[in-house]
Protein backbone atom coordinates (compact mmCIF):
# COMPACT_ATOMS: atom_id res chain seq x y z
CA UNK A 1 0.00 0.00 0.00
CA UNK A 2 0.80 3.38 -0.67
CA UNK A 3 1.14 6.37 1.47
CA UNK A 4 -2.04 8.58 0.50
CA UNK A 5 -4.51 11.26 2.55
CA UNK A 6 -5.84 8.97 5.17
CA UNK A 7 -3.53 6.18 5.80
CA UNK A 8 -1.89 5.35 8.77
CA UNK A 9 2.02 5.46 8.39
CA UNK A 10 4.46 4.54 10.89
CA UNK A 11 7.95 5.51 10.81
CA UNK A 12 10.75 5.12 12.72
CA UNK A 13 12.56 8.69 12.71
CA UNK A 14 16.15 10.24 13.98
CA UNK A 15 16.78 14.35 14.15
CA UNK A 16 19.53 15.70 14.60
CA UNK A 17 21.34 18.80 13.78
CA UNK A 18 22.39 19.77 10.46
CA UNK A 19 25.92 18.83 11.68
CA UNK A 20 24.79 15.04 12.64
CA UNK A 21 24.50 16.18 16.39
CA UNK A 22 22.19 13.17 17.34
CA UNK A 23 18.91 14.98 19.50
CA UNK A 24 16.23 12.51 18.87
CA UNK A 25 15.03 9.17 17.89
CA UNK A 26 12.22 6.66 17.95
CA UNK A 27 8.90 5.17 15.92
CA UNK A 28 6.14 7.38 15.33
CA UNK A 29 2.46 6.56 13.62
CA UNK A 30 0.90 9.44 12.23
CA UNK A 31 -2.27 10.65 9.96
CA UNK A 32 -1.02 11.02 6.50
CA UNK A 33 -2.81 13.72 4.83
CA UNK A 34 -2.57 17.42 6.29
CA UNK A 35 -3.87 16.99 9.72
CA UNK A 36 -0.79 18.26 10.86
CA UNK A 37 0.79 15.71 12.86
CA UNK A 38 3.82 15.48 11.59
CA UNK A 39 6.07 18.85 9.39
CA UNK A 40 4.73 19.17 6.36
CA UNK A 41 7.71 18.95 4.51
CA UNK A 42 7.95 15.03 5.55
CA UNK A 43 4.69 14.49 5.24
CA UNK A 44 4.85 15.94 1.33
CA UNK A 45 8.51 13.59 0.77
CA UNK A 46 6.30 10.86 1.95
CA UNK A 47 3.14 11.01 -0.12
CA UNK A 48 3.14 8.16 -2.89
CA UNK A 49 6.02 6.41 -1.07
CA UNK A 50 5.38 2.62 0.70
CA UNK A 51 6.60 0.40 3.38
CA UNK A 52 11.00 0.24 3.14
CA UNK A 53 11.25 3.76 1.51
CA UNK A 54 13.75 5.92 3.16
CA UNK A 55 15.03 9.70 3.23
CA UNK A 56 16.93 12.57 4.67
CA UNK A 57 15.33 16.39 4.79
CA UNK A 58 16.85 19.09 5.66
CA UNK A 59 14.72 21.40 7.02
CA UNK A 60 14.77 25.14 7.81
CA UNK A 61 13.79 26.77 11.24
CA UNK A 62 10.72 27.32 9.84
CA UNK A 63 10.18 23.76 7.91
CA UNK A 64 10.95 22.61 11.80
CA UNK A 65 9.60 23.89 15.10
CA UNK A 66 9.22 27.55 13.83
CA UNK A 67 11.41 30.65 14.65
CA UNK A 68 11.44 31.44 18.77
CA UNK A 69 8.81 33.13 20.31
CA UNK A 70 10.73 35.41 23.36
CA UNK A 71 7.17 36.32 24.51
CA UNK A 72 7.26 33.21 25.41
CA UNK A 73 9.45 33.39 28.15
CA UNK A 74 8.82 34.31 31.13
CA UNK A 75 9.97 34.60 34.58
CA UNK A 76 8.08 34.19 37.84
CA UNK A 77 8.44 34.46 41.54
CA UNK A 78 9.27 31.22 43.23
CA UNK A 79 6.45 31.43 46.04
CA UNK A 80 4.13 31.24 42.76
CA UNK A 81 6.11 28.06 42.13
CA UNK A 82 4.07 24.43 42.38
CA UNK A 83 6.45 22.49 45.00
CA UNK A 84 7.76 19.41 43.75
CA UNK A 85 8.32 20.77 40.02
CA UNK A 86 12.31 21.15 39.06
CA UNK A 87 14.14 22.21 35.90
CA UNK A 88 13.18 19.62 33.20
CA UNK A 89 9.49 19.98 34.32
CA UNK A 90 6.55 21.43 32.78
CA UNK A 91 4.06 23.59 33.86
CA UNK A 92 0.32 24.78 32.04
CA UNK A 93 -0.47 28.24 32.22
CA UNK A 94 -2.02 31.14 30.00
CA UNK A 95 -0.40 32.02 26.76
CA UNK A 96 -0.84 35.52 25.41
CA UNK A 97 -4.00 34.35 23.99
CA UNK A 98 -5.51 33.31 26.93
CA UNK A 99 -5.07 29.67 25.35
CA UNK A 100 -3.61 27.06 27.72
CA UNK A 101 0.56 26.96 26.79
CA UNK A 102 2.98 24.39 28.37
CA UNK A 103 5.96 25.99 29.80
CA UNK A 104 8.89 24.29 30.38
CA UNK A 105 10.90 24.88 33.64
CA UNK A 106 14.83 25.94 32.39
CA UNK A 107 16.14 27.56 35.66
CA UNK A 108 15.48 28.19 38.86
CA UNK A 109 17.47 31.26 40.32
CA UNK A 110 17.12 32.22 43.68
CA UNK A 111 13.69 33.55 44.14
CA UNK A 112 12.79 33.23 40.45
CA UNK A 113 11.58 30.77 38.20
CA UNK A 114 12.71 30.74 34.35
CA UNK A 115 9.63 29.57 32.21
CA UNK A 116 9.85 28.82 28.96
CA UNK A 117 6.67 28.40 26.25
CA UNK A 118 8.86 27.34 23.03
CA UNK A 119 9.96 23.89 22.04
CA UNK A 120 12.94 23.28 23.04
CA UNK A 121 13.95 22.48 19.50
CA UNK A 122 12.33 25.99 18.51
CA UNK A 123 14.51 28.39 16.50
CA UNK A 124 16.91 25.32 15.15
CA UNK A 125 17.64 23.98 11.32
CA UNK A 126 17.32 20.01 11.66
CA UNK A 127 18.04 17.22 9.61
CA UNK A 128 15.06 14.54 9.47
CA UNK A 129 16.12 11.08 8.37
CA UNK A 130 13.23 8.34 8.43
CA UNK A 131 12.47 4.87 7.21
CA UNK A 132 8.69 4.22 6.64
CA UNK A 133 7.89 0.92 8.55
CA UNK A 134 4.00 0.33 7.70
CA UNK A 135 1.60 1.41 5.66
CA UNK A 136 -2.30 0.69 6.54
CA UNK A 137 -5.85 2.30 6.00
CA UNK A 138 -6.55 4.45 8.73
CA UNK A 139 -9.80 3.42 10.55
CA UNK A 140 -12.81 6.02 10.78
CA UNK A 141 -12.33 6.80 14.13
CA UNK A 142 -8.42 7.64 13.63
CA UNK A 143 -10.20 9.63 10.78
CA UNK A 144 -12.96 11.45 12.55
CA UNK A 145 -10.03 11.74 15.90
CA UNK A 146 -6.96 13.48 13.55
CA UNK A 147 -4.82 10.85 14.63
CA UNK A 148 -3.57 7.53 14.67
CA UNK A 149 -4.36 4.87 17.65
CA UNK A 150 -2.76 2.18 18.83
CA UNK A 151 1.42 1.28 19.05
CA UNK A 152 3.68 4.22 18.57
CA UNK A 153 -0.03 6.76 17.91
CA UNK A 154 -1.91 8.19 20.23
CA UNK A 155 -4.06 6.46 23.54
CA UNK A 156 -7.06 7.28 24.39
Amino acid sequence: MNISKDTAVTISYQVTTPQGKPLDAGNLAYLHGGYENIFPKVEAALEGQAAGFATTLDLAVEDAFGARDESLVRTIPKSEFPPGVKVGGQLQGAGADGQPQVFNVVKIKGPEVHLDGNHPLAGQALRFSCKVTAVRAASAEEIAHRHVHGAHGHHH
